[in-house]
């Protein structure tokens, strides 16, 4: 028998009951509104391998939950994906199919093709129609040379040389299309995926604060944290803090204060016994 959405293996992430909810939605019963989220995440195929770029910002609706959140995620030692979307989704999914790439790499005993890792991402979000809230740009080097995808929380996926996702995707994309070209070497690849998601940033409420870089070549990788600080706080240009008397008093009043007697009981005693004093 067919199950659309089986169980999942990880405790506290289960989607087993989409199809349920959707069911119930269909009777009448309305589905939970999602938050707004907001990312800007880009990959390009340069000369000698791949760069993965994206902001730090993570929000929830308006409010700015996270300023420097990691975006880039490990999968394995040839390939990182970027994440966008719902954080929480995209990071148990990144760390189920590392684990589930790793042991691929074991039993084959050779370093796993990144298509590998693009048709494990696609079946698993297919298998829940979307409700996983997963926008992902995986990229790696193999023995085929560089590798670029983007797939869709849905499970469809593309095979590009360059690539944008999130709400930041469409200025980072102007970027791509007025100045990518096949053979960038690595600084002009580096600049190019900084100034993306800058573009991001800059245009799109949902990004901000630094640019993240990950550059992957055949047998190593460069992990790039804080590549640049796009969105600079300002610098406070003068002292807030005013001598005494710079403000004028216009008037005085002076009243007199009776103090009554106080009466003050302690009752931690040895004997119990409370001490009075008066003053």
């Amino acid at each position: 028998m067919f199950t659309l959405c089986p169980q999942v293996e990880a405790p506290g992430f289960s989607f087993e009951n989409c199809k349920r909810n959707a069911t119930m939605n269909g009777k009448g019963f309305p589905v939970p509104k999602a938050t707004k989220t907001g990312t800007t995440i880009v990959g390009i195929i340069y000369a000698d391998g791949v760069i993965l770029g994206a902001d730090t910002r993570a929000t929830e609706d308006t409010t700015v939950s996270d300023k420097n959140c990691a975006k880039i995620h490990y999968l394995a030692p040839n390939m990182y994906c970027c994440g966008a979307g719902t954080a929480a989704d995209t990071e148990m999914t990144t760390n189920q199919i590392s684990s589930q790439l790793e042991l691929h790499r074991l039993y084959t005993n050779r370093v796993v093709p990144v298509v590998a890792a693009n048709t494990m991402l696609k079946q698993y979000l297919f298998r829940y129609q979307g409700h996983i809230g997963a926008a992902l740009v995986l990229g790696g080097v193999d023995n085929s040379g560089p590798h670029l995808y983007s797939i869709y929380p849905h499970g469809s996926t593309d095979k590009l040389p360059y690539t944008t996702m999130g709400s930041g995707s469409l200025a980072a994309m102007a970027v791509f299309e007025s100045r990518w070209k096949p053979n960038l070497t690595e600084e002009e690849g580096k600049q190019l995926v900084r100034d993306a998601i800058a573009a991001g940033i800059f245009n799109d409420l949902g990004s901000g604060s630094n640019v993240d870089l990950c550059v992957i070549r055949k047998g190593n990788v460069e992990y790039l944290r804080t590549y640049d600080e796009a969105n600079k706080k300002g610098v406070r240009q003068s002292s807030y803090r005013y001598p005494r008397g710079t403000t004028a008093v216009l008037s005085t009043k002076t009243a007199k204060i009776d103090v009554s007697d106080v009466t003050v009981k302690y009752f931690d005693e040895p004997q119990g016994e409370s001490m009075d004093t008066s003053s």
